[in-house]
C-alpha cells in the first residue's frame, strides 16, 4: 500500500518539490482559423489543484474577463497536473489580446506572471495586376502576418480557379479569394480582377416594318468593359454614317429610309487589332399604299376592229395584290363603268364603244389609289386603205410634172441655141436706082432663112398678100417654112422717099423695122 501512494506522489506535479509558476508563449492565429494557447504550469508538492481558469484582457481595457472554457467558442484542453491549454475556436478580430492562467490547490492559488499574447492575421489575397487588358497575364498570391500554410486553395466567385497564374479572357473577371484547405471560414476578403475588353454582343434594336409617315427609334448596345460611352455607338444605313449616339429617332418615315442598318460601338480597347465593333445588320421595311400608279398602251395607236392591251403599274409596299379597271364612256357621265381587273386589261377588237377615258385602281393591304386617266381613241379603218394610194398617187403626179417641166425647158433651151440673128438690107429707091444709106434698112430676127430671089428683084411684100401667098404654098414645103408677123411703118410717099434717099438725107423716119419671132 505505500508503494503505491509512493508512485502516484512521484507522478503528480510538485511531488519533486516544484514551484510555483506557468509557461505559455504567444500567439498567431489566422481569422477564421482554430488555435490552441500552449501552457504549463507546475506547484509545489503535497497540494491538489481544486479549478483552473484563464482570463483575457483586450487592447485597451484594463479589466480582465474570465473566458467560459467550456463553451464551444473557447475549450480547455489542459488538466489537473501542470497541463493548461486553451482552444479557441473561429478566431476573430475581437480574440486579439493578452491571455494569463490561473490555477487554486488546496492550500494556495497561483496566476500566472507572463501573459501569453494572442494575434489575429488575415489571409490577403493579391491580384497583379487588378486591372488587365483580356489577353494579359495575371498572376495571384497569398499572404499573411502569421506563417501562410501551403495548402492553399484559390476560388473565383466560389468557384476553384487550378492555377495561380493564366492569361485573362473577359470571363476571368470577377472577385477572387485564397482559402486553407479544408478550413472553409479560414479565407481571405475578395479582390476583384478586372479584365477590360473591347465591345462585344453589339446589338440594333428596332421596329422591323413601319408604316410611311410614322416613327422608328434606333437603340443600340453591347457588353464591354469599360462600357461604351455616348460618344462611342454610331449608327449606319448601308454602311454610310447616318448619327451618332446610342438612340436616333426618324419622326417622319419614308419609303428612301428603308435598307439596311448596323451599329457600331467602340470604347478605346481593341480585339484582334479591331477597335470598332459592328453589329448585325437589320432591314428596315417602310410600308405604303399604292402610289405612282400609271397606265400604258400597247400599241398607241390602233385601226377599228385592232386589238389593245392596257397595263397598270405601281409602287407599293407590300405590292399590290389586286387591279381593277374602270371607263368614261362619255364627258357628261359622272360615274366610272368597271370593265375589268388584274394588272392588263386586254381589248382584243375594238370599236366605237371601247374609246373613252381609262383609269386603273391599285390595292393592297395598307389601302388603295387610282392612276391618272387615260384616252382611248380609234382610227376608221377605210382611212387607213387609202392613205396609201392617194399618197401614191400625189407622188407620181408630182413626179410628170417634174419631168414635163424639165423637158420643156430642155426644148425651150434648144430652141434658143438653134436661133441665129439674121440681119435683112431691104433698100428702097426708085426705079434703076439704089441707095446706101443705112437709115433706110430693114432689120429682121428669123429663126430659119428661106430662098430668096436675087436682090434686084427683091421687094416686101404686104403683109396680106404674103398671107395669102404663104397659104397657097405646096404642102411639101411646109417644115421648112418659118412664119413672121411683120409690122412696116408706112411712109407718106415712094416718091419722097426716093427724093430723100437720092438726096441723102439721114431720117429716122426712113427705118423699117420688122420683127419676127
Amino acid at each position: 500500500m505505500e508503494s503505491f501512494i509512493l508512485i502516484i506522489l512521484v507522478i503528480l506535479p510538485g511531488v519533486q518539490g516544484g514551484d510555483w509558476g506557468v509557461t505559455s508563449g504567444d500567439q498567431c492565429a489566422l481569422r477564421g482559423s482554430s488555435v490552441i494557447m500552449d501552457c504549463q504550469y507546475d506547484y509545489p508538492s503535497g497540494r491538489w489543484v481544486t479549478s483552473v481558469g484563464w482570463s483575457r484582457l483586450r487592447p485597451g481595457h484594463f479589466i480582465l474577463s474570465k473566458l467560459p472554457l467550456n463553451s464551444a467558442y473557447f475549450n480547455y484542453v489542459g488538466n489537473y497536473r501542470g497541463d493548461c491549454r486553451l482552444r479557441i475556436n473561429n478566431v476573430q478580430h475581437d480574440d486579439e489580446g493578452v491571455y494569463l492562467f490561473n490555477f487554486v490547490t488546496t492550500i494556495n492559488r497561483w496566476t500566472s506572471k507572463r501573459a501569453a499574447r494572442l494575434s489575429v492575421r488575415e489571409l490577403t489575397t493579391v491580384v497583379e495586376p487588378s486591372t488587365v487588358t483580356e489577353g494579359g497575364e495575371v498572376r495571384l498570391s497569398c499572404v499573411s502576418g502569421c506563417s501562410t500554410p501551403v495548402n492553399i486553395l484559390w476560388f473565383r466567385d466560389g468557384q476553384p480557379v487550378p492555377q495561380p497564374g493564366f492569361q485573362a479572357t473577359r470571363e476571368d473577371a470577377g472577385r477572387y479569394y485564397c482559402a486553407v484547405q479544408g478550413k472553409d471560414t479560414v479565407r481571405s476578403a475578395p479582390v476583384a480582377l478586372n479584365v477590360q475588353y473591347a465591345p462585344r454582343k453589339v446589338t440594333l434594336s428596332m421596329t422591323p416594318s413601319v408604316i410611311k409617315g410614322g416613327a422608328v427609334t434606333f437603340s443600340c448596345s453591347s457588353d464591354a468593359n469599360p462600357p461604351v460611352p455616348q460618344s462611342g455607338y454610331s449608327l449606319h444605313k448601308d454602311r454610310h454614317l447616318i448619327s451618332s449616339g446610342q438612340n436616333h429617332t426618324v419622326s417622319n418615315i419614308q419609303p428612301p429610309h428603308s435598307g439596311l442598318y448596323s451599329c457600331q460601338a467602340w470604347n478605346n480597347i481593341s480585339r484582334s487589332g479591331i477597335s470598332r465593333i459592328n453589329s448585325t445588320h437589320l432591314h428596315l421595311d417602310v410600308l405604303y399604299r399604292p402610289e405612282n400608279i400609271s397606265i400604258s398602251m400597247d400599241p398607241l395607236d390602233v385601226a377599228e376592229g385592232g386589238s389593245m392591251n392596257l397595263s397598270c403599274s405601281s409602287a407599293a409596299n407590300p405590292a399590290a395584290h389586286s387591279y381593277t379597271w374602270f371607263r368614261q364612256s362619255a364627258p357628261s357621265l359622272s360615274s366610272m363603268l368597271r370593265v375589268g381587273s388584274g394588272p392588263l386589261l386586254t381589248l382584243p377588237s375594238l370599236d366605237a364603244s371601247h374609246t373613252g377615258l381609262y383609269l386603273c385602281t391599285a390595292r393592297n393591304q395598307l389601302g388603295e389609289n387610282n392612276s391618272t386617266e387615260v384616252m382611248l381613241t380609234m382610227r376608221k379603218e377605210y382611212q387607213g386603205e387609202q392613205t396609201v394610194p392617194v399618197l401614191a398617187g400625189i407622188g407620181v403626179c408630182v413626179f410628170v410634172a417634174l419631168l414635163l417641166g424639165l423637158l420643156l425647158f430642155w426644148l425651150k433651151q434648144r430652141t434658143r441655141a438653134e436661133k441665129k440673128p439674121t440681119v435683112f438690107d431691104f433698100r428702097l429707091s426708085g426705079r434703076g436706082s439704089s441707095s446706101s444709106d443705112p437709115s433706110d434698112s430693114v432689120y429682121a430676127n428669123i429663126q430659119q432663112v428661106l430662098p430668096s430671089p436675087p436682090p434686084a428683084a427683091q421687094e416686101i411684100t404686104p403683109l396680106s398678100q404674103r398671107s395669102h401667098h404663104e397659104q397657097e404654098a405646096p404642102m411639101s414645103y411646109e417644115d421648112d417654112i418659118t412664119y413672121a408677123t411683120v409690122t412696116i411703118k408706112p411712109i407718106k410717099s415712094t416718091h419722097h422717099m426716093n427724093s430723100r434717099s437720092r438726096a441723102g438725107d439721114d431720117d429716122d423716119d426712113s427705118v423699117i423695122y420688122a420683127s419676127l419671132a
